[in-house]
């Protein structure tokens, strides 16, 4: 296939990206074998330094697997990548070519949440429980704005996933709030069901703070999949293109 020749500039990102997108975008298929590093350099008119950078990161993306003197061959990225890939397409301005990327988001977004408020509940600190109240009383004067509600949001659940004392959940909770990335590409008035529920955020900071997990659990779960039960308009470009 051919490619674009790239700019000097970060000329390893360049590469990266567009091998990176043929690969999701299914281009290269699983098994096949990439075109070797000469031909690459040619074909994107860069040193085979940079081309190397670039099959490194695939690499370390879960996208190909290179032997030592030999192929570059292709993995499934469904069986082999992890968050690290939406990540990198999300700061590309891309996103997964799978048209349900974004309710996939906030059923894992919602299966960390109610689970790390219930943590937070049992294992609470003080101090944190105590910002948390704060942060819930806080969170209603900014309504109806919805964008600065959204940001607070994210700083609610920041406090809960600390509080849950799950280090795991810390790390996809980073995932998932990098960049537009925190619940794929939907936009604050998509949410505004959530968003708006200022006694239901107040409610939850509430069985916390009281240490009542089951109630914790109770009002996350109404609060996080508020947006998946009610629809919302399709998000449109990239992520319909598989």
């Amino acid at each position: 296939m051919a490619f674009a020749p790239v700019p000097r500039a970060s000329v390893s990102d360049h590469v990266f990206g567009q091998l990176r997108d043929a690969i999701v975008s299914g281009r290269y298929r699983p098994e096949e074998t990439l075109p070797g590093e000469r031909e690459l350099a040619a074909a994107f008119a860069v040193n085979r330094h940079a081309v190397r950078e670039a099959l490194r990161r695939l690499q370390q993306l879960g996208l190909v697997r290179v032997s030592q003197g030999g192929a570059t061959r292709v993995l499934d990225w469904r069986v082999h990548a992890g968050l690290d890939l939406a990540l990198s397409l999300a700061r590309s301005g891309d996103v997964l070519p799978v048209e349900t990327l974004v309710r996939d988001m906030l059923e894992m977004r919602a299966c960390v949440g109610v689970d790390a408020a219930r943590l937070c509940a049992e294992r609470g600190d003080p101090a944190v429980t105590a910002a948390l109240v704060r942060a819930a009383e806080k969170y209603g004067t900014l309504a109806p704005d919805l964008a600065r509600m959204a940001e607070a949001n994210i700083a609610i659940w920041r406090l809960i996933v600390l509080g849950s004392g799950n280090t795991a959940y810390l790390l996809a909770f980073n995932s998932l709030v990098a960049g537009t990335f925190a619940v794929g590409d939907v936009p604050p008035d998509a949410r505004a069901a959530e968003l708006l529920d200022v006694a239901g955020h107040r409610r939850l900071a509430a069985a916390i703070a009281a240490g009542e997990d089951k109630a914790a659990a109770r009002h996350a779960q109404a609060l996080l999949t508020a947006p998946i039960a009610t629809p919302t308009t399709a998000v449109p470009r990239r992520e319909a293109r598989a």
